[in-house]
């Protein structure tokens, strides 16, 4: 299947990759504060946080990404001013494809972590501080290693939502071979062209082993980890 993939086609899977785990590393901080924060913060506007983080979830992702055209677009507020200072230029190029797919990403990403820091003991991490542990210490060493397992999985979770977004990512940064055109546009692309059918179908395919890969990949690190833990 992969011996029969012509150059444009090998293109588009590199570059879905690529996109796909910078979109995931990107995100990964950010969503790590966030899902600790929603977790254990109390604080007023707290709902209304939990609702902008999970809102690409409910909006059509063309409108997500008509947004982020708005904003991050040549023209637009952050994006003048990050072409300006920084000389970084995110719509119609791939590092928008990026940022696109974190975007739509990040409430999974977020959601996964968050029920994992839900779930972790919190006489664990008392104990640690009755110890004398500095708090910074006791995320190190306790809470973020319970937290690995649901980590991952938001990780792969975000990395599965990147290699397969389509509507924010046509939006923001067009379809351009080379460039932006990830699995899911090159496969779009050739369903609109007289015997695409073929190059669609083998495109396809790719993308539904990649999934799986990656799925079968996070359940072994996940059982790996679960069994380091267990034996801590």
């Amino acid at each position: 299947m992969l011996d029969a993939l012509s150059p444009a086609e090998w293109t588009a899977v590199h570059l879905s990759l690529k996109v796909s785990l910078w979109a995931t590393l990107a995100s990964l901080p950010a969503g790590i504060a966030t899902a600790f924060v929603l977790a254990r913060g109390r604080f007023w506007g707290r709902a209304v946080l939990n609702g902008i983080v999970h809102l690409p979830l409910i909006l059509p992702p063309v409108v997500t990404g008509y947004i982020l055209l708005l904003l991050f677009g040549r023209k637009g507020p952050i994006g003048a001013f990050l072409e300006q200072a920084f000389g970084i230029v995110f719509a119609f190029r791939w590092t928008g494809a990026a940022l696109a797919c974190a975007v739509m990403g990040f409430p999974l990403l977020v959601r996964a972590i968050r029920l994992s820091v839900e779930a972790v003991d919190r006489r664990l991490e008392d104990a640690a501080g009755t110890l004398g542990a500095h708090p910074a210490w006791v995320f190190l060493t306790v809470t973020l290693p319970l937290t690995l397992p649901g980590i991952l999985a938001g990780m792969i979770l975000c990395f599965a939502k990147a290699m397969g977004e389509f509507g924010a990512t046509i939006t923001f940064v067009s379809n351009i071979p080379g460039e932006t055109q990830t699995l899911p546009s090159a496969i779009y692309t050739f369903t609109q062209v007289p015997g695409g059918d073929t190059g669609a179908l083998r495109l396809t395919l790719v993308s539904v082993v990649l999934s799986m890969a990656a799925l079968l990949a996070s359940e072994a690190m996940a059982r790996r980890i679960g069994r380091r833990l267990d034996l801590s």
